[in-house]
């Protein structure tokens, strides 16, 4: 299943901001549309007035199967109702990155970032979904797209001022921080 973010005039969430983190931003819609589907339309040419990000969730390639279980016991699902705020975070890693081996990429995700025991405390207040876009030709490797109540806006704003200071941030070479609510 591919999952389709669409930035445009219309969509399921109004977007409250753009902001580049590092690289070159996107640019600036009114909304966001979120759509899961069996194929995507390829290529995924941009417009001055929208774009589209295309994704496809996959296994967990990081994690081990006593970390996998702990997530699973822990993290909620998308599409809770008290989950009117959300972020989209797309992200590319440099080329120094995925010249890694996969153990060294793992090693520097959890055993030096601590990216899943770091990130448990933040769940299930924060839900949350990696998709996979760097074999589809996307501008970025993985969108990362999270969903929260708006008590928890500060809670997420820790998790990724956590997250953007570990060494596996060093590699991201662009990214976007895309803020939504959810059109009522």
């Amino acid at each position: 299943m591919f999952t389709t973010f669409r930035g445009g005039r219309s969509g399921g969430w109004m977007v409250t901001s753009i902001t580049r983190v590092k690289g070159e931003t996107l640019p600036k819609v009114a909304a966001l549309s979120v759509v899961t589907s069996e194929s995507i339309a390829l290529p995924l040419l941009p417009a001055q007035t929208s774009w589209r990000l295309a994704g496809v969730a996959s296994y967990l390639r990081y994690t081990d199967k006593d970390e996998r279980e702990k997530l699973a016991a822990v993290q909620a699902g998308l599409g809770r109702s008290e989950a009117t705020h959300a972020a989209l975070i797309p992200i590319r890693k440099s080329a120094a990155w995925w010249e890694l081996t996969q153990p060294e990429r793992r090693e520097i995700f959890e055993d030096k970032s601590h990216h899943i025991a770091g990130t448990l405390k933040f769940l299930p207040a924060i839900a949350r979904q990696l998709f996979h876009a760097r074999d589809l030709g996307m501008p970025f490797d993985f969108l990362t797209w999270f969903e929260f109540a708006p008590e928890h806006v500060a809670l997420f704003d820790e998790l990724v001022a956590m997250l953007r200071a570990t060494e596996e941030w060093s590699y991201v070479e662009r990214e976007v921080d895309i803020r939504v609510e959810r059109e009522i």
